[in-house]
């Protein structure tokens, strides 16, 4: 008898909440299978309104099958996504954790378009990558930063499978699996670059 989805749910939560960050790794082959269940039972549909105002907010990475230094899951660091589909806007924030965070950190902005993906039941978050680089301190009403210009030169998108208040799961144009949870504890409008 298979677990019914609330407990896959909370299994998968509670696998990815555990601390140290970067712990969620030890149970590889367990997430995939609780993500699996999960994408089939409970799949996102951002076509729903409810489902498009969840997508907006603060994610953090918890779990990734991607090998990548910059998609690593470690105690000191918070790999953050700043979603606002509302705005065609995003950002992804790699910096220390703890309480040197807000001191400096490595962005990637991002314009996203939320599209209905072809032949797939998910939804994609088409991306075109826009300027990249450095963010210092906040100086007065704004912050220190130093960035470029992206020169995105293949198409990248996200295909959402999973979504609810807590939990966002996804797959990446690079076939990597993602799975995070919410930051309620960071506001959105101070993350994202003016």
């Amino acid at each position: 008898m298979s677990q019914a989805p609330e407990h896959q749910r909370l299994e998968l939560l509670e696998l990815l909440q555990q601390e140290p960050r970067g712990s969620a790794n030890r149970h590889q082959e367990r997430i995939k299978t609780l993500i699996s269940a999960l994408e089939q039972a409970q799949p996102a549909n951002l076509s729903s309104t409810e489902d498009l105002i969840r997508l907006e907010g603060v994610w953090e990475l918890r779990w990734s099958s991607s090998s990548q230094p910059y998609l690593a899951v470690a105690p000191w660091l918070e790999n953050l996504q700043c979603l606002a589909p509302s705005q065609g806007r995003g950002m992804n924030l790699l910096r220390l954790s703890g309480p040197m965070a807000s001191l400096a950190g490595i962005a990637v902005e991002a314009s996203i378009e939320v599209i209905a993906a072809e032949q797939t039941p998910t939804q994609r978050v088409q991306v075109c990558f826009k300027r990249g680089g450095w963010l210092g301190p906040p100086l007065g009403a704004g912050r220190l930063q130093w960035l470029r210009s992206v020169n995105q030169s293949f198409p990248a998108w996200l295909d959402i499978t999973v979504l609810d208040q807590h939990l966002r799961v996804c797959r990446g144009n690079a076939g990597t699996l993602f799975a995070l949870t919410r930051r309620s504890d960071l506001k959105l409008e101070e993350l994202l670059l003016p």
